[in-house]
Parts: C-alpha cells; sequence; structure tokens
C-alpha cells in the first residue's frame, strides 16, 4: 500500500465522514460538536489555576515542540481568557479516575478533570484532534466531551522472552497505549528462552539466563535453527527508568515472572532448583516444557528473594506470577513433591500447583501485593485473593468472576495479537489464528452470564502480544497496529459492534498519524478480504469480496488479475474446481496484493453440516461450515481456514441433499506437537438414507493418516447415501515427554470432501 494511497483513502473517508470529522480514538463517552474553531498558535497560554502535577502539560509542551515546533506558555492568571487553555483540576491527588471535560471554543479550551489522570487524557483527545504536519492554523474543532472510561484495566502484553527488545522500543511501546488512553504495562519477563531482568541476589540469571545458544528460524512445524547466540536484559537501573517513564503517562508497569512453568532459563542458572538436578540450557525452541521448579522450600526461599528486588522496583498493586502451561510430568516423578502432596493432603499434582500458587500469594500478600495469573490457577482450587487472566476464552473469566474473584478478559479469540490480522497467505508467518480488527472491535469483556453484582469483578480487557514469530519492533509494531486501537476502544467502553464502519472510519484517518511518528502498521484493512458462503441453488458456494471501495478485479484461470480482468460486482457463485484470483485497482494501477483462493468442489461442498461438539472460539471463526466451503487449509498457516477442538472429538454429519453413490471421503488434519495440536485417533467414515440409521465404510487408524501427512484419504466400495458422518475422535491427552505434557490436545480439521 502506498503512501499516495493511504492519504487518498484518508480524505475519501474524511469526505464521507464529514458530519464526525474527529478521528477520536477510542471514542468519548459524550460528545457534541459545535461551529467553528479554536487556532492554536504560539501565543496560546495554558492557564494552569489548580493543575495539580505539571507532568501533563510537560508532555504536552513535548508533543507540540515535537510536532509543530513551538511549546505553550504557562501562567497562573492572565488579563484576558483568550487564546488560552484553562485548566482545573478537583483533586489533583486522584490518580484512579480518568473523567475529564473538554469544551474547545472560539476563544477558548477548558478542561476539567478529577484528577491529573483524566487532565493526560483531555491533553491526550487535543492531540487527536490537531492536523498532522506543520500547518499554517492549527485548528481544532468546537466540540464538548464529557468521558471516562468503563474499565480500570486497558492494557497491553509484551513478551521480551522469546525475543528481546531494547529500552528504547519499551518506552515507544508506552507511548502506544498513552496515545489511546490505556493504562496497564504487561511486562512478561521472564522464559523458559530468556530471564531479561537483573536480579541483584542471583547474577547468574542474567548471565546464564539471559543468554541462548540459538533460536528457532521459521515456524516451530519446520524445526529449523540457527546458532547464533541471542539474549539480552534489563538493569535494575533501566527498568526504573522505564517505570518511571509509564508513571508520568499514568501507566502501571505490572511485572510477570514466570511459576512454577515456563522456567528453564532460570533452571540453566540454578538447577538445584528442578526436580532432577539438570543440567540444562536456555531453550532454544518455542512451546511448554517439561522442566519446571520444584515445589521445595529452598525454590521458595529462591522466589521470595527475587520477588523481593521485583516488588522494590515494580509498584505496581498486581505481580503477575504466570501459572499457565506447567506440566506435571516431572512432579510426578519426583520423590520429595509426592511426599508433598502426601504431607499436606492434597489429591494430585494440579493441588500441588494451587498449593504452590498459594504460597507465593501469601508471601505476596504479606508485602501488601495481590497475585494475578493466567487462568490455569484455577485448577486445583483458586488462591484467595488471587485475580485471574482469561485467555483460554472466557470461560475460566466467568468462573472466577463468580466466586467474586477480580478478572481481566484477554481471550485468544478476540486479544491474542500474535494471530494472523489478514489473510493469512499475504501474511508473515504466526503462530496461527485468525483475529481482524473488525474481530478484536467485536469483543466484549463482561459476559451476559454474570449478574450485575458479578460483574463488577470484571476489571477490564487486554491485549497479549507473544514474540515467538516477531524478533524486530518493526514487527511488533506491525502486528499490535491497528489492532490495539480497536481494542482500546473496547477497554474504554464505548465500542458499538453495530456501528463498526464509524470506527473504521476513525481509524483510517489515524494511519497519517502512524506515518507522520514512523509507526510500522498493518494495511490489511485495505486487503481485498473474502467470505465464502452456501448457495441457495444448492450447488457449490457463493464467494463474497470485500475492499475500502470499489474497484476489483478478478480472474477464475489462475492468472492474476489486471485492470482489465473482469469488474468484481457480484458475489461469485463458485460451482466447480478453480482458482479465483482478485486485487484492487485504482486508476488502472494495482493497489493491494493478490489474493488467490482453490476451491475443491466435492458432492459435501455448501452443504448443510452440523457438528456434536463446536469448535473451539480462538479456532472456530467459520464454524462448521468451514469444514464444507470448498477451501483447504494450507498446512503451513493453520489462520481461518481450520477449526479446532480442545479436548474433544470431532463428528460431523453432511446432509448431502439427496440419494447418490460416494465411494471417498478425504478429510484434512493437522498436526504440531509444539502447538499441542495432534492428529485424532482414526478417522471413521458413516453412511445413511435417512440420517438415523447409519453404518460405518471406512476407517484409517492414526498410522495411516501419518504416512498421508495429515490427509485421510477413504476409499470404499460404492455406497447410496444422503448422510455421511465422518467421526474424528481427539488424541485425548498430551503423552509424557511431548510439550504440554497432561493437557488436553488440540484437534484441528479443515475440509471433508465426498466423492
Amino acid at each position: 500500500m502506498t503512501s499516495r494511497l493511504i492519504v487518498f483513502l484518508v480524505l475519501l473517508f474524511n469526505i464521507a465522514f464529514s458530519q464526525n470529522p474527529l478521528p477520536l480514538i477510542p471514542k468519548p463517552k459524550e460528545l457534541v460538536q459545535k461551529e467553528g474553531d479554536f487556532v492554536l498558535n504560539k501565543g496560546t497560554l495554558i492557564l494552569i489555576g489548580n493543575s495539580g502535577s505539571n507532568t501533563e502539560i510537560k508532555l504536552f509542551n513535548q508533543f507540540l515542540k515535537s510536532a509543530y515546533g513551538f511549546e505553550l506558555k504557562t501562567t497562573n492568571n492572565s488579563k484576558s481568557p483568550l487564546n488560552t487553555i484553562q485548566i482545573q483540576v478537583e483533586n489533583p491527588k486522584d490518580n484512579q479516575s480518568g473523567e475529564y471535560e473538554l469544551k474547545v471554543l472560539n476563544s477558548q479550551i477548558q478542561i476539567f478533570s478529577k484528577g491529573n489522570i483524566g487532565l493526560f487524557y483531555a491533553f491526550q483527545t487535543l492531540e487527536q484532534m490537531l492536523p498532522i504536519g506543520k500547518t499554517a492554523e492549527l485548528k481544532i474543532p468546537c466540540i464538548e466531551i464529557k468521558d471516562e472510561p468503563k474499565y480500570v484495566w486497558r492494557g497491553m502484553h509484551l513478551d521480551v522472552g522469546r525475543h528481546f527488545f531494547p529500552k528504547e522500543f519499551i518506552k515507544k511501546y508506552i507511548d502506544y497505549l498513552a496515545m489511546y488512553k490505556m493504562n496497564t504495562f504487561h511486562w512478561h519477563l521472564t522464559e523458559d528462552q530468556g530471564w531479561r531482568i537483573e536480579i541483584k541476589k542471583y547474577p547468574k540469571l542474567t548471565e546464564v539466563g539471559a543468554w541462548r545458544k540459538g533460536s528457532m528460524v521459521g515456524h516451530y512445524n519446520d524445526q529449523k535453527f540457527d546458532d547464533k547466540k541471542y539474549g539480552g536484559f534489563y538493569t535494575q537501573e533501566e527498568i526504573k527508568e522505564i517505570v518511571a517513564y509509564a508513571k508520568e503517562r499514568h501507566i502501571t508497569v505490572v511485572p510477570e515472572i514466570e511459576m512454577p512453568g515456563h522456567s528453564q532459563a532460570a533452571l540453566a542458572a540454578y538447577p538445584e532448583l528442578s526436580c532432577t538436578g539438570g543440567p540444562f540450557e536456555v531453550a532454544m525452541q518455542w512451546g511448554v516444557l517439561d522442566d519446571v521448579y520444584c515445589p521445595k522450600e529452598a525454590t521458595f526461599e529462591f522466589l521470595e528473594n527475587v520477588l523481593t528486588e521485583v516488588l522494590d522496583l515494580f509498584p505496581s498493586e498486581y505481580i503477575h506470577i504466570g501459572g499457565d502451561e506447567s506440566p506435571k510430568t516431572r512432579w510426578k516423578n519426583c520423590a520429595p513433591c509426592q511426599a508433598l502432596i502426601k504431607k499436606e493432603g492434597l489429591k494430585d499434582e494440579h493441588e500441588l500447583q494451587s498449593y504452590f500458587i498459594r504460597r507465593i500469594e501469601k508471601f505476596l500478600n504479606s508485602k501488601g501485593r495481590q497475585i494475578i495469573g493466567w487462568d490455569e490457577i484455577l485448577e486445583g482450587g483458586l488462591a484467595p485473593n488471587a485475580a485471574v487472566m482469561s485467555w483460554r476464552g472466557t470461560e475460566g473469566g466467568i468462573a472466577a468472576a463468580k466466586q467474586k474473584h477480580k478478572v481481566v478478559m484477554t481471550p485468544g479469540s478476540h486479544c491474542y495479537f500474535d494471530h494472523y490480522q489478514g489473510e493469512p497467505k499475504n501474511e508473515p508467518v504466526a503462530i496461527g489464528g485468525y483475529t481482524t480488527v473488525e474481530k478484536v472491535y467485536s469483543f466484549e469483556p463482561t459476559s451476559k452470564e454474570l449478574t450485575e453484582e458479578e460483574a463488577k469483578y470484571i476489571l477490564g480487557a487486554q491485549g497479549n502480544v507473544w514474540t515467538e514469530y516477531m524478533n524486530t519492533p518493526e514487527h511488533v509494531e506491525y502486528m499490535i497496529m491497528p489492532r490495539m486501537a480497536a481494542l482500546a476502544e473496547v477497554a474504554w467502553g464505548t465500542s458499538d459492534v453495530s456501528k463498526y464502519q464509524d470506527f473504521q472510519n476513525r481509524l483510517i484517518q489515524h494511519f497519517s498519524v502512524y506515518e507522520a511518528k514512523g509507526i510500522n502498521y498493518s494495511k490489511a484493512l485495505f486487503e481485498v478480504t473474502s467470505k465464502v458462503s452456501p448457495s441457495d441453488k444448492e450447488q457449490g458456494v457463493v464467494f463474497l469480496l470485500k475492499s475500502t471501495k470499489d474497484g476489483i478485479h478478478f480472474t477464475t484461470d489462475g492468472t492474476n488479475p489486471t485492470a482489465v480482468s473482469k469488474k468484481y460486482e457480484e458475489p461469485l457463485l463458485v460451482s466447480q474446481s478453480q482458482t479465483i484470483k482478485a486485487a484492487y485497482f485504482e486508476d488502472g494501477k494495482q493497489k493491494s496484493a493478490v489474493i488467490e483462493q482453490p476451491f475443491f468442489i466435492t458432492k459435501s461442498t455448501g452443504k448443510k453440516i452440523s457438528l456434536e461438539n463446536q469448535p473451539h472460539g480462538n479456532y472456530g471463526i467459520g464454524g462448521s461450515f468451514t469444514l464444507v466451503d470448498g477451501m483447504r487449509g494450507n498446512m503451513e498457516k493453520y489462520g481461518r481456514d481450520w477449526i479446532g477442538f480442545w479436548g474433544k472429538d470431532m463428528e460431523a454429519t453432511i446432509d448431502l441433499g439427496k440419494k447418490q453413490d460416494v465411494s471417498k471421503v478425504t478429510v484434512d488434519v493437522l498436526t504440531s506437537e509444539g502447538s499441542w495440536i495432534y492428529y485424532p485417533k482414526y478417522v471413521e467414515v458413516l453412511v445413511s438414507t435417512d440420517g438415523k440409521m447409519f453404518r460405518s465404510v471406512k476407517r484409517v487408524a492414526v498410522e495411516e493418516i501419518i504416512q498421508q501427512k495429515g490427509m485421510a484419504s477413504m476409499t470404499f466400495d460404492k455406497q447410496k447415501a444422503k448422510y455421511i458422518k465422518v467421526i474424528a475422535p481427539n488424541a485425548g491427552k498430551i503423552p509424557e515427554g511431548k510439550p504440554g505434557a497432561g493437557s488436553d490436545c488440540w484437534l484441528f480439521v479443515d475440509e471433508i470432501m465426498v466423492e
């Protein structure tokens, strides 16, 4: 996407949007636009009055200096209110409320806030209303705003364990949060692949634990590695600097020190804290590893000493202790662990993990802090005062809220920014999934399942950025922008899924801001997108193409489209196997990447299909229809073309519409042990003429599926059938010695093709 096109599209959307041109994100709670403008210039005075802290004014002046080359003078009084920004802060010490009122008049700007944080947010709103770049006049539209956030936790996470990012980028990341009025930076500082925080009592954590001998190259499935020493860490002085930087912008930094799992970097430095004694190396591969902290007294002493130094660096109320993806393999075979289970009267290793978390919570509570952990800390019983981050869906968060525990909603389905955001075929390699800006914007942190009282325990929402496949700051920016803006409006509480187009219009105007700031952002919003739906003609499927404006051209013979190719004007009926390619053109020039979609049309394509178990929300965007939409999933990029079942079997029944001869069924399945994805135990085909009585006609074992590399192809004697049932039992629990041992397996399935 060229800069010229982006400028054109911004202008286009400004025209179409003229009744409400203000690109404010998050959208204010109350907004009334008036006639006229206030002109900000070098002579504008800031009347500080009872302004509380001067930090907010200092930051606003830094913005003006950087963007326009001048700063504003401040004064306690003025002979005239003309050409002034008048500030009134009710309670300067109130740093909890983000409430503010902003009035832009022709002659004056008035800001009233409950506290300094509200004043900061008022200035952020003003910055968004100022023109981009140096202009003859800095006009701010006259407006009245009353605004405050709905949720108290509006967060973004960043994993620096898999890939390390310098201090300067961490500050930029914090700036991005501040720009969108987010208030929590969740800093994931320790991992199997690297320990990133200096702990003076344990110098080997950074001398040894911060460096690995090499890294994975490409996707996990490729199992390729380089031999380049990689690492880095933040000194305590750097951390203090970053925490202070965030505090000025009213952002709380919540550190995460992983335990009991994801700890191999620490065990490489201090192997005596493990169950086996090691030796260990800082992990080179991604995924979930078996070696975890051993819950013995020496380990708790170590962790309490580490956390004591962490508490001195981070004044946050919450300390994140991880608690996720902790295999029980070592604990099951560890005599001291089994003795502890017996001594404490615990039922199993899950309750041992709960015991571990409770020990850490008791220590942190004694220091006046609270713990927060991933939703696995619910297993075996939740620690008394623990808060929960619900990532495996919203179910864990709902359960915790019903138990009167505070919750941050961050489900992978909507809030994981390491997923693909555009057509996976056109995107850089990612872990999987398919999470568009629109999908992020559709998220609702408070479930309707909760009562009004239970809903009070939902603190807010957070976007998570896991960096296995992001090794540069520019790539991180690409993955968060502009999805972070969508989440910011969700967490502020003013998103409206029925008015997504309004949000998109405001968002597109921010792209010029990103360019001015040098932010590398995704332009997936401009690409040609596609959607497949059943055909009402009972043959094939309907292929719908979409772009930001009219100008899509396509081909059906596999050649690349040009400006003279057929123009897309209505949804395409696809009733035979073919490859459709499409792109957006303007003035005879191609302005988007070509999307390419092969279709494999069989007797099952587009037919009615039902599932006994529904797919997981993270990997089920197309639901059951994904299995008969004519599009086979890419084995390398399991994004939107696959559906995933976590711990559940797949049982699909297809109605062919009429009795007909069938003799072959092919089913695509995936395997990726590092991502906990396993082939099914077997795949079985059953047929029926009435939908009631089914008989089995073919079954292939997992060994045959492995030989066919994920394509379960089953040929059998010709059968007369109206209904086809396909059963693919989940592999069950992940076996010992594998990443995630003891956890439920994922089952990924795509196209079911009947011939």
